[in-house]
């Protein structure tokens, strides 16, 4: 007994329930491929270190402030945030004085080599760090900036330069010449119209710039542990005592270092948005 052709041939509304389905199941999945292990990390982290190395787990946090009493108490952890803090701080500042004129004057300023510019900013992305991290403690120990604050801080910048560039140069496109010209004809200098005009429309992108390079630094671990030593920062400081620290060290690390990405995605996701609508219109 053979199929009808009805019985073979999908229609419209059956292919249009099939990818509604697929989309919302990949939606699902990649929800629960980011939340499950951030409530793990939750679990462990409010929980005393009794229950943290106990099994079973439970899927209910005791909020016991243990794990986190014994990760500020634990000997160089301290020290360590602070220099993830003042590296991150550094980072954050350089990328965006030099990020931000930059993709002022890709934005308004025609010159040659404009293109070939823009490629270059984002090839230095395609060199890989573990690359580059030799030649760089070689320099950094020849010229004095090795194990420092400000030397881990210079190669963070150039990490997080180039999102910088990009992300200033798309709000500086998004906002018309002609409110500065408009500026220039009522007296303002070409700086002036800038800081009264262009300024206070891209400062929340700008922000949200900012606070992206910070955590781009607050989460790199690989320069910061090769390029020092007594003065690492906490990503560093975690790695080297990842096989001698006990488990509730290991989950409460983990949750002080997601807390600024955390931080970073729900207050400045509106200005996101915002920032890549101006863009894309």
């Amino acid at each position: 007994m053979t199929a009808s052709a009805t019985d073979i041939i999908e229609t419209p509304a059956d292919t249009r329930k099939s990818g509604q389905f697929l989309y919302k199941a990949s939606v699902v999945f990649l929800c629960a491929w980011v939340i499950v292990p951030l409530y793990f990390l939750l679990i462990n982290t409010l929980s005393s270190p009794e229950a943290v190395n106990a099994f079973p787990k439970s899927f209910i946090p005791e909020f016991d402030l243990g794990s986190l009493a014994f990760f500020a108490n634990f000997a160089g952890i301290l020290t360590a945030l602070k220099n993830s803090v003042l590296v991150a701080a550094l980072t954050m500042v350089m990328s965006i004085a030099i990020g931000a004129p930059a993709g002022y004057a890709l934005s308004r300023f025609e010159f040659p080599g404009k293109g070939l510019f823009r490629l270059l900013i984002l090839l230095t992305r395609a060199f890989p760090l573990p690359l580059l991290a030799l030649p760089l403690a070689v320099m950094f120990i020849r010229t004095g900036p090795d194990d420092t604050a400000f030397g881990l801080a210079l190669v963070h910048t150039t990490l997080a330069i180039p999102f910088a560039v990009l992300i200033t140069f798309s709000l500086f496109s998004g906002i018309p010449i002609e409110l500065e010209e408009a500026a220039w004809t009522l007296g303002c200098t070409r700086f002036t119209a800038f800081t009264k005009v262009v300024f206070p429309l891209i400062l929340p992108g700008i922000t949200a710039s900012a606070i992206f390079a910070f955590v781009i630094s607050w989460n790199e671990v690989f320069a910061a542990a090769v390029l020092t030593i007594e003065n690492r920062t906490l990503t560093a400081f975690l790695l080297q005592n990842l096989d001698t620290s006990p488990l509730h060290l290991k989950f409460a690390g983990g949750f002080i270092l997601i807390v600024p990405a955390l931080i970073f995605i729900f207050a400045v996701r509106k200005y996101l948005f915002a920032m890549w609508g101006i863009a894309n219109r």
